[in-house]
């Protein structure tokens, strides 16, 4: 396997990495993403310019990538400055629009906002366990029911909602207008939204939707492990710094040997994610993406609890101050693994996998 990245795409995390470092700074990334609308419309626009959602599109759906390894690019970049825009939301609305066969030219350009609304209070990662109903009524659809943590729902101007139409799952897409929707932020910053449906009228586009569905999940699961992969990096490099700089006894606490040692088993936690995301990159299009995707995502989930917990440890008091980036980063490396599936959700998959 050739690990380098093609030319495109080493322009397209050169443009985007050099976007986010002027443009996204700590300061300004916290100032959107934990005050409503917990985005930036001016930053949107501008990324969207850049053509970052085009680059989470396939060519044959109107964009110019949307490969395993287009996916891993954009979301380790973003991940190193903790973006809160939803691109999260754009890539797996991407994924059912295509399987629906539908048009993505105002996704495409960004100016139309999608998010995908899967998760319900009895069911955060298995849509197999989905309530929310769906009946035909005057040549359409009427969806009742609920949708939680949707994210990016709070500035979505249409929601892709999975629901169950005569007793399988199907994806409708519904208006912002024509549900309720309350937005909030999240602990790690950014937002989502809850989704309530009460006789909500929708346009029925994909039915029998569970390859549909896998297939976005498959590709949200990755984007995550990607961005965790980013995110790890800068704490990374923020904690050697420190340890560097940080000075007991009048040397630097950088030259104790038991933090060297866990300075190295980070790093090598770091690497061992990044093959993972490289793996799971690789095989997306495969037969056995879902289970690729679920060990990467199972054992990043653990890494990047771990590099969060360590790196706070290792600094003391400085690293839980909202001016320190590390006190961002490491709510966003723990949120990373509930997002789409925890640790052990996603750990179960694989077991049930070897276990057939």
């Amino acid at each position: 396997m050739n690990f380098d990245l093609t030319e495109d795409r080493q322009m397209l995390a050169d443009t985007l990495r050099r976007f986010l470092a002027e443009q996204y700074d700590i300061e300004t990334r916290n100032a959107v993403a934990y005050e409503a609308p917990f985005h930036a419309p001016d930053k949107w626009a501008e990324m969207a310019e850049l053509g970052i959602p085009g680059a989470l599109v396939r060519e044959a759906d109107g964009g110019f990538g949307g490969s395993g390894f287009d996916i891993a690019v954009v979301f380790e970049a973003l991940g190193r400055t903790l973006c809160p825009e939803p691109f999260l939301a754009t890539l797996m609305a991407s994924r059912l629009l295509a399987a629906a066969g539908a048009p993505q030219d105002s996704l495409v350009e960004g100016s139309v906002k999608y998010a995908v609304a899967l998760s319900e209070i009895e069911a955060p990662y298995d849509v197999a366990f989905t309530e929310t109903t769906a009946q035909a009524a005057g040549g359409g659809h009427r969806l009742s029911g609920r949708k939680c943590a949707v994210y990016g729902g709070q500035v979505a101007d249409r929601f892709l909602v999975v629901a169950r139409l005569d007793g399988e799952l199907a994806v409708f897409e519904v208006a912002a207008a024509d549900a309720t929707v309350v937005g909030y932020p999240m602990i790690d910053g950014a937002g989502a939204a809850e989704l309530v449906l009460d006789d909500t009228p929708a346009t029925l586009l994909i039915a029998g939707a569970e390859g549909a569905i896998a297939e976005a999940l498959n590709a949200g699961r990755l984007a995550l492990c990607a961005e965790a992969v980013g995110a790890m990096d800068v704490t990374y490099e923020i904690l050697l710094d420190y340890l560097k700089t940080r000075k007991q006894f009048g040397v630097a606490i950088g030259k104790f040997q038991v933090l060297q040692h866990r300075t190295v088993d980070l790093l090598t936690e770091i690497e061992q994610s990044r093959s993972m995301v490289i793996g799971a990159a690789a095989a997306l299009d495969d037969a056995d993406a879902e289970l690729k995707v679920a060990m990467a995502k199972s054992l990043i989930g653990r890494a990047a609890r771990l590099v969060a917990e360590e790196a706070i440890q290792m600094h003391g008091g400085i690293a839980m101050t909202w001016e320190y980036a590390v006190s961002h980063l490491g709510k966003r490396l723990i949120m990373l693994d509930h997002q789409l599936g925890d640790t052990d959700h996603c750990l179960a998959r694989v077991a049930r996998s070897y276990a057939a």
